[in-house]
């Protein structure tokens, strides 16, 4: 059985602002990639967490049957959030240490369903540090924030 990977990535131009999600994955028998999917999605009006929270959502939700995966993020925010922050804010009824409202609950709740029929080896990567799937995984992200950006002025009337 091949090893599954997938390189999440979120970007946003402003934040907030135009947003867009993308996922890379790669099905591996040992150093050969034997299948690549891709996945790439936008909003008008985001923040870069909730796009690299929506890349790994997107790229759980894409699979058809429970499996085991290595998700890889360049986001701290996620992989904090999802290892270290989650069972504690679902103990106190999404509320943080500091008894505040958990930011972007719904998606934290769309992603804690998401994992629940995987098992999931979550790891983090620093970004934009030359890592070839992750550098992909960020170009899918800006291709799905373009359609979300306005059309730059050419100076003309």
């Amino acid at each position: 059985m091949p090893d599954l990977y997938a390189y999440t990535d979120g970007a946003c131009s402003g934040n907030p602002g135009p947003g867009g999600w993308g996922v890379l994955m790669l099905a591996r028998d040992g150093e050969q990639v034997v299948r690549e999917r891709t996945l790439q999605g936008g909003e008008p009006d985001t923040t870069n967490n909730r796009m690299e929270l929506m890349a790994a959502i997107s790229a759980l939700e894409a699979l058809a049957r429970p499996s085991r995966l290595i998700l890889v993020t360049d986001s701290a925010y996620v992989k904090k959030g999802i290892t270290e922050w989650l069972a504690g804010w679902k103990r106190k009824n999404w509320r943080t240490s500091a008894g505040s409202a958990v930011k972007n609950v719904d998606l934290w709740q769309r992603l804690d369903a998401a994992r629940a029929t995987h098992e999931v080896d979550w790891r983090w990567i620093k970004g934009h540090a030359g890592h070839a799937e992750n550098e992909r995984a960020d170009e899918l992200a800006r291709a799905g924030m373009a359609p979300y950006k306005p059309a730059k002025s050419t100076g003309g009337k």
